[in-house]
């Protein structure tokens, strides 16, 4: 590991730190643990990380990221806005059902960083970058069909964030597929109607 680069050592540490955290909670992901996971020293955490929660503020960054790029990856031409907006939403409760720890984990990693000093901070950051994120999957949705917003797309975006974080916690709670799935496209239905001139 001494020879490993900086970013190598940083984006294994995030991974070894997401699978602890979704295996067994914030409260497990002690240095300790994130360096076994990784097969990394003490030492080495240190000389990529100043602190824990540097890590953990970027971790959160780090899996928006991800998310951002897959959301984006959802849309499909030859559609109207209310059939994009629904396979988007399906895609991500496909993503989700696949590997639900790791959302649970995204859930509890917020909770953690609003009660942990300036950690708050990586959660507004978490939720803006969410927001932007939302919006720029919502524009390109209208271009690709031709829609128009009739609300402004970041009050737009914040709604469609607000409609996934329930879709989020309630399938991790009863995990049941056909209900999240009628709610989901309600959602969509709900979300298309703040727009215009879709085609399809």
């Amino acid at each position: 590991m001494a020879r490993m680069a900086v970013a190598e050592r940083r984006a294994a540490l995030l991974s070894a730190a997401l699978k602890v955290i979704s295996t067994h909670g914030v409260a497990a992901a002690t240095t300790r643990a994130i360096t076994a996971e990784a097969g990394m020293s003490l030492a080495s955490f240190h000389y990529a990380y100043q602190s824990r929660d540097e890590l953990l503020a970027e971790l959160i960054a780090y899996v928006v990221e991800e998310e951002s790029t897959a959301a984006v990856a959802t849309l499909t031409p030859g559609a109207d806005l209310p059939t994009t907006i629904r396979d988007g939403l399906h895609s991500f409760l496909r993503l989700l059902a696949a590997d639900p720890a790791r959302e649970q984990a995204m859930l509890e990693l917020t909770l953690y960083a609003l009660r942990t000093g300036d950690l708050g901070a990586a959660a507004r950051a978490q939720y803006a970058a969410y927001y932007k994120a939302a919006g720029a999957i919502l524009d390109a949705a209208a271009q690709l069909t031709g829609a128009t917003w009739t609300r402004p797309v970041d009050d737009v975006a914040r709604f469609l964030v607000t409609l996934t974080d329930g879709l989020t916690l309630g399938w991790l709670v009863h995990r049941d597929w056909d209900a999240t799935l009628r709610t989901a496209d309600f959602a969509a239905t709900a979300i298309a109607a703040l727009s215009e001139g879709s085609q399809g």
